[in-house]
């Protein structure tokens, strides 16, 4: 941290003090309105003793507060700080260099009276000016149309995406997020290989199909009539067992209350199965077995890890659901419960649910997942996608599903085609016109319930897959989900210019042969986006 801290401080000291007038001046003119909206909702801003929120409000009753606060972005104040977060703050200062309040791109405070994260906040959007109509983030220059030779965003692109490192395909656009207007596009309706920059659909897909207050539930069920507990599968990708759950779904928590609804029962010994019929088809991904996912099942803990850790590749035990289940079978011992396994099973219709406990809301695991580029949640919210859509819960199910979202939307939807939800299928393809399209829904003052897509972007320099780049580039101005598989580097994000204006960028490569080159050279043009 104090490295990361270091590298970026002096590029952070000469930003801020370059543009103190204006960070001045915005205060002035939103301080008062800031005040009184922060009144009316009931939230304030960031600061040293923050009280928890009321269980009783759900997301939409803190978007005005966290909306205007947010949205100092639209009234310039990107210019001083890059981007901001639901609760107006500078996202990568606060998140690394200003010794954090609390983590992610939007609140997730604690109700204490439960025990459960709140809802999310969800700011407005980053278009929508404070107060009058004319407050609004600034827009690109007209210009002539994109690809016109004399082009500013023509002649600056135009050599960097010619970059060898860059392979014999590649594809880009530029769109300016306020107006939805492209600024640039080359190869805009090729469809490529989009590696893990198929998140951002799958985020949009699963967010538009179940909403951002949207919980998942793990479940303990008693057959009647029997001592047979069933643990059922709920399809939360980020259960844990862990003894700190920092916020996530406990499967001790469970076992706990599981053990003492058996005891109010006078149960001291049961027969313990799991249910993992939520989820259909195979379970293993056509890459076959991979570090970078485990089996897909509805009931797994920590990712079915091996390590202790909570991203990154590291091998998976074979089998997610036993491994869930014998953790949880362990916890009901030590809470006094004698078990004994009696393997798979399917919890009846008429089975009494002994204790649940439930994930965060979809906005959190949504961050989570583009934030480290996290396959293991990418497959579940594809699953839960399609369980909301109808149809089934696999990985043809879920690719179904997310199209047909994704459609309905009104997204360019010409040559995209998708075979999973976190894009290590070779197969997948997406257009750099789909990709910008998402961002910008993404950023719809009409839709609020999208903003985790936003906010869950990694920032360069500061946060998850972009943590160790652009430390000596655009560091807290760009923010963007990678992809990268052999021979295939992506990028797709949004970065602030010098002069405030919010653009949305997707760029591909294919037939790259050195990693490494390649992502240099798509850091460099989307850093050159800054310098706009």
């Amino acid at each position: 941290m104090r490295k990361i801290a270091g590298a970026v401080q002096p590029g952070l000291a000469r930003v801020v003090a370059a543009t103190k007038p204006q960070v001045k001046r915005l205060a002035r003119a939103v301080g008062p309105r800031l005040a009184r909206i922060t009144r009316a909702s009931g939230t304030r801003p960031a600061g040293p003793a923050r009280p928890p929120r009321p269980s009783s409000l759900r997301t939409w009753q803190y978007t005005a507060g966290a909306a205007t606060a947010g949205l100092a972005l639209a009234a310039g104040a990107v210019t001083a700080a890059g981007p901001w977060d639901a609760n107006g703050q500078r996202t990568a200062e606060r998140d690394r260099a200003a010794a954090p309040e609390r983590a992610g791109g939007a609140d997730h405070g604690s109700d204490t009276a439960k025990g459960e994260p709140s809802p999310a906040p969800s700011a407005g959007s980053v278009l929508t000016g404070l107060g009058a109509a004319t407050n609004t983030v600034k827009s690109a220059p007209s210009g002539e149309p994109a690809g016109i030779t004399g082009t500013a965003v023509t002649d600056l692109l135009g050599p960097l995406l010619d970059d060898s490192a860059l392979g014999g395909t590649h594809t880009a656009v530029v769109v300016d997020v306020a107006t939805g207007r492209r600024l640039y596009g080359t190869g805009a309706d090729t469809a490529l290989t989009p590696a893990s920059t198929t998140k951002i659909a799958t985020a949009v897909a699963a967010l538009s199909a179940l909403g951002p207050d949207h919980r998942i539930t793990t479940r303990v069920a008693l057959e009647p009539g029997t001592r047979e507990v069933v643990l059922v599968g709920g399809g939360d990708p980020t259960l844990t067992a862990r003894r700190k759950a920092d916020g996530w779904a406990s499967l001790r928590v469970l076992a706990t209350e599981t053990a003492k609804s058996l005891t109010e029962r006078g149960i001291k010994q049961i027969t313990l199965s799991y249910d993992t019929t939520l989820y259909s088809g195979p379970d293993l991904h056509p890459i076959g077995v991979n570090d970078n996912l485990a089996r897909v099942s509805p009931l797994m803990a920590d990712e079915a890890r091996t390590d202790g850790s909570a991203e990154g590749p590291v091998t998976r035990v074979g089998d997610p659901a036993a491994d869930a289940a014998q953790k949880f079978a362990g916890f009901l011992t030590e809470a006094g419960i004698k078990t004994s396994s009696h393997g798979t099973s399917k919890a009846g219709s008429r089975a009494e649910t002994l204790a649940t406990v439930s994930s965060p809301p979809l906005s959190a695991i949504v961050e989570r997942m583009l934030t480290n580029s996290d396959n293991d949640i990418a497959e579940a919210l594809a699953r839960q996608t399609a369980l909301a859509s109808g149809g089934p819960a696999s990985f043809a199910g879920g690719a179904d599903a997310i199209r047909a979202q994704l459609a309905a939307l009104g997204l360019p939807m010409t040559g995209a085609g998708f075979h999973d939800g976190s894009g290590l299928n070779r197969d997948d393809r997406l257009t750099a016109n789909l990709l910008t399209a998402l961002l910008v829904k993404a950023a719809d003052a009409d839709r609020p319930g999208l903003r985790p897509v936003l906010t869950g972007l990694p920032v360069a320099g500061f946060t998850g897959t972009l943590s160790t780049r652009y430390t000596d580039g655009a560091a807290g101005v760009v923010r963007a989900k990678t992809g990268t598989l052999t021979g295939v580097n992506t990028l797709a994000g949004t970065v602030v210019d010098k002069d405030g204006r919010l653009l949305a960028f997707a760029f591909l490569a294919a037939d790259t042969t050195s990693p490494q080159e390649a992502q240099e050279a798509l850091d460099r043009t989307a850093t050159a986006l800054a310098g706009l």
